[in-house]
């Protein structure tokens, strides 16, 4: 899977470690992964794949007893783990954002939603200079191309523009037109009166409205790549719906792509264009979400679709995979998955299988398809 100018996101043979009193956790063992300009891709995998650890790695927020060992991160073209240390956090803080699993977690309970979202905006205002003029700048054209710009808001307009071309904004200014961006923001996520919301303590707010504002302050920096880990998993089924529908909706207008991280393959069903299966720090199997359903390739995806409960099923007992995820600090031999395969022959502990592409498109990494 190498890298193309289609893909936003090229992860080519990621090794990340863990150093702990136990011992040396091997957390990720040459991951490599792709994300394409403008389409949804699913990271799946059981609790301990190691499918956090690669957000946490792209995002540059890994804890200090983890260690890069080697690989790539290769963002826009530009390798984040090579770059100086200013322009990977321009382009972090600029074209990703990261939505997490617990909004309680990462919501400060003594700020409001609003004075969080300018936070974020206030970091950087060299950054988000041109954002904010841009966020005001469409509002404008789209009231001229309606007919009804004031004289008020044409003045505006032309001001605008002559900032937006030198980026430069005086501090009164970009608050000003910050707040509005970020009430837009809050409205574009469907949250309900978002002028009142952007007054409010997250412990005023439900789960999904949350939620909701966690994507609203990912989306408020425009990024080029969102990653969703584990959005919907404290959420109800029905807000779930909600909040995916709104994905797909926000995903178009904001011409992001997505990485989005679940142990759901329900969820990989319903929004994703291409999924990756994850086992024990290894990607074992990519391909569009419809081929992967019906032809599985990796003994693991056979596995994990087969213990999905089936309401037409004949009743018995659920399928299961048998045996558990690997300890990473003494990680089987060669393919991490021969223990609990049962297509596993002579080779597959001797080597690690190389990731190959069995029919197009569908890449797996097994002995049974090659390598």
């Amino acid at each position: 899977m190498d890298g193309s100018t289609q893909d936003i996101l090229t992860v080519k043979k990621l090794q990340v470690n863990f150093h702990t009193f136990a011992g040396q956790v091997k957390a990720l063992d040459g991951v490599d992964l792709s994300v394409k300009r403008g389409e949804v891709l699913g990271l799946v995998g059981e609790s301990g794949s190691g499918k956090s650890v690669t957000a946490l790695s792209i995002e540059g927020l890994l804890p200090q007893n983890a260690e890069v060992v080697g690989g790539q991160i290769i963002l826009n073209g530009k390798d984040l783990l090579t770059e100086k240390q200013g322009e990977i956090r321009t382009a972090r803080l600029r074209e990703m954002a990261m939505v997490f699993q617990d909004p309680l977690t990462y919501l400060n309970p003594v700020l409001t939603v609003g004075s969080q979202i300018l936070e974020i905006l206030e970091t950087d205002r060299r950054v988000f200079t041109p954002v904010v003029v841009a966020a005001r700048l469409e509002d404008l054209n789209k009231a001229a191309r309606e007919g009804t710009l004031t004289e008020k808001e044409t003045r505006e307009k032309a001001s605008l523009e002559a900032l937006l071309a030198e980026q430069t904004l005086g501090r009164r200014e970009f608050k000003r037109l910050a707040k509005a961006y970020a009430v837009a923001i809050l409205g574009r996520v469907r949250l309900p009166e978002p002028e009142r919301m952007f007054k409010m303590y997250p412990f005023e707010l439900s789960g999904g409205m949350r939620q909701r504002t966690m994507i609203a302050m990912a989306l408020v920096r425009r990024p080029a790549l969102l990653i969703a880990d584990e959005i919907t998993t404290a959420l109800d089924v029905t807000v779930q719906a909600q909040i995916l529908k709104l994905l797909r909706e926000l995903k178009d207008q904001i011409d992001a792509s997505i990485l989005l991280i679940t142990h759901d393959l329900a969820v990989v069903a319903e929004i994703c264009d291409r999924v990756a299966v994850m086992y024990a720090g290894n990607i074992v199997e990519v391909a569009e979400v419809g081929e992967l359903f019906k032809n599985p390739l990796h003994p693991y995806t056979q596995g994990l679709l087969a213990a999905i409960p089936r309401p037409d099923a004949v009743r018995g007992e659920l399928t299961s995979i048998k045996g558990s995820v690997p300890n990473l600090i003494y990680p089987p031999s060669g393919c991490r998955f021969h223990p609990r395969c049962p297509s596993a022959f002579e080779k597959c502990p001797l080597s690690k299988p190389p990731l190959v592409e069995a029919r197009a498109g569908h890449y797996v990494e097994c002995f049974l398809y090659g390598g």
